[in-house]
């Protein structure tokens, strides 16, 4: 098929407006919310399940790359192409058109389609009093369900594990080249693909139709998992063999059109502590005490070095101020503003780069203060902060716990926060993820970029905060260290100083972090950004053997047929 055929075709298919081929309009499609870029022929945004089928046969058809995609939010390049040594043409196909939430089992279980969000399930479920896996994190930038599913995507909730389930909906292209449509969902649909498509797209299915098929929504056995604190292995991390099965983890190999994902109750009785030290020891004493000994593990524990917490604070006040007055509902569409706004300033030669980064920071200045002064005074006195919520049983027990662990005031303090303090904490904790881009933006002349990791620890490391070596630490202006502390999961992100190689340093920090039995990424994916080990490269080979759907993922092979 000739690439004006195909593009014509598809235009059949969805509608000429929906095939986009001006690179000045697929940029924001071609380019990683944080890292990657490369070309593509075309970007599709299917309005309908049985539109994006006739987009994969056609591609399949035409013997092209497909890279699905849905609100590109993943921060190591996996959703996007990355560079231009592909070898045959890319199609994006976009499926934020189809953000559609079937709530199930009356709302115990949803069906999500490609362009369902979590802030879109999180709406729907909670007049059930539900919640979905994440309810703060990606959900608040516009993140798909499907795509932390496929992603592994972890979250800072202890007792739910990653993103997991192993009932789906979705398209493989087999070693023959033939497209298959599999029905793993569990639910009674049809048997031709356009039958099976269009009555799960208009919900025509009934209650007898909808099958107990033994499988998983969620990773049940996670909250047992994360308890044996003598574990010399992670607790998650991406290439977890225990965690890839289909759709999940698949990382775009496959064209997943729909998933069937468990909820969750929400916690009615909840308290959060904020916590400070300048002793590691006393944070590891209190993980391990919780998760070996507690009836109720805690809800999350969120970790914050004085570093991260400075530089959230005066890069991410924007962040936290929108959040707390306008909604994490409306968070999505700041993101696609501000995408619109640097669009417009490249083609203006006057305008700075990073003009929305900027211009942000600019106005964050006019804001009034946005921190109580208790967080401030934690801030001063003490190194290392956790922010921890805990619920059910588990309230009274972290108030003894807490109350005669710190009866030593040498080993820091803490207090119970009310709604306010406790909404503050956390929103602060939000805002480090996208403070040190804001930094980078704006003091782009004495930074050369970050490198930002993602690691898993072993469970029973008790050595647990980093210290670099001279000739490392030399070339860095920031270190921000934070993360999903019980977890053992922390996001480490290196503000490196102007002149020196990023890629050299990474490489350097990996190899001090495989000293320590890490694993990473432990939460975002491959992506372009890290090697797949042979396990996870066997999984991707498994799922898609010729390597049509987004090739190069964990820098394997980007050729057809692995070659």
């Amino acid at each position: 098929m000739s690439t004006q055929n195909l593009l014509e075709t598809l235009r059949h298919i969805v509608g000429a407006k929906y095939v986009i081929t001006d690179p000045s309009q697929t940029e924001r499609y071609r380019t990683g919310y944080r890292f990657g870029t490369g070309n593509a022929l075309a970007v599709v945004r299917p309005a309908t399940l049985w539109e994006q089928w006739q987009v994969l046969e056609v591609c399949v058809e035409a013997d092209v790359i497909v890279i699905s995609q849905a609100a590109n939010t993943g921060i190591t390049g996996g959703s996007n192409p990355f560079g231009n040594d592909y070898d045959r043409d890319v199609v994006i196909i976009n499926t934020m058109r189809n953000d559609n939430v079937q709530l199930i089992l009356n709302g115990e279980q949803a069906i999500c389609l490609p362009g369902s969000t979590l802030n879109h399930l999180e709406q729907e479920l909670k007049p059930y009093g539900r919640e979905p896996h994440s309810v703060i994190g990606s959900s608040c930038i516009g993140a798909s369900v499907i795509g932390g599913v496929c992603n592994n995507s972890g979250g800072s909730l202890v007792q739910r594990g990653p993103a997991y389930t192993e009932m789906a909906l979705y398209a493989q292209r087999n070693a023959d080249g033939k497209l298959e449509l599999i029905n793993h969902l569990g639910i009674d649909l049809g048997n031709s693909p356009q039958e099976i498509l269009t009555n799960l797209q208009e919900g025509k299915y009934q209650s007898k139709d909808i099958h107990s098929t033994g499988k998983k929504g969620h990773d049940h056995n996670y909250c047992n998992h994360v308890r044996e604190i003598n574990a010399d292995t992670p607790a998650r991390f991406n290439a977890d063999p225990a965690r890839l099965y289909e759709a999940s983890g698949s990382a775009g190999r496959l064209g997943v059109f729909a998933v069937r994902v468990d909820t969750f109750a929400a916690e009615k009785n909840t308290a959060v502590f904020y916590i400070g030290t300048n002793d590691t020891a006393v944070l590891t004493k209190l993980r391990r005490d919780m998760l070996g000994t507690f009836e109720e593990i805690p809800i999350s524990g969120e970790y914050i070095h004085r570093t991260a917490f400075d530089i959230a604070a005066k890069y991410g006040k924007d962040t936290f101020w929108y959040i707390k007055n306008v909604g994490t509902q409306y968070l999505p569409r700041l993101f696609s503003m501000k995408a619109w706004g640097d669009r417009i300033a490249k083609k203006i030669p006057f305008m700075p780069n990073h003009f929305s980064e900027k211009f942000l920071q600019f106005t964050s200045k006019l804001m009034p203060k946005h921190l109580p002064q208790i967080l401030l005074d934690y801030r001063n006195q003490y190194e290392h902060h956790l922010i921890l919520k805990m619920g059910g049983k588990g309230v009274d027990e972290a108030r003894t716990y807490l109350k005669k662990e710190f009866s030593d005031s040498s080993k820091g303090a803490y207090t119970e926060c009310d709604a306010s303090l406790a909404q503050a904490a956390m929103l602060l904790r939000f805002a480090v993820a996208s403070a040190a881009i804001r930094y980078r933006s704006v003091h782009e002349k004495e930074v050369e970029d970050i490198v930002a990791l993602d690691i898993a620890l072993r469970r029973n490391d008790e050595d647990w905060f980093e210290k670099l070596p001279p000739e490392l630490d030399d070339k860095i202006l920031y270190k921000l260290y934070y993360g999903h502390f019980m977890c053992h999961v922390f996001h480490q992100d290196y503000v490196i100083k102007k002149g020196y190689n990023c890629e050299e340093i990474e490489e350097e920090m990996l190899k001090l972090l495989d000293k320590r039995g890490a694993q990473y990424p432990a939460e975002h994916n491959v992506g372009h950004l890290y090697h797949a080990n042979d396990n996870l490269k066997s999984f991707y080979n498994s799922l898609d053997p010729t390597n049509t759907f987004n090739p190069g993922i964990g820098k394997t092979s980007k050729k057809k047929d692995w070659k």
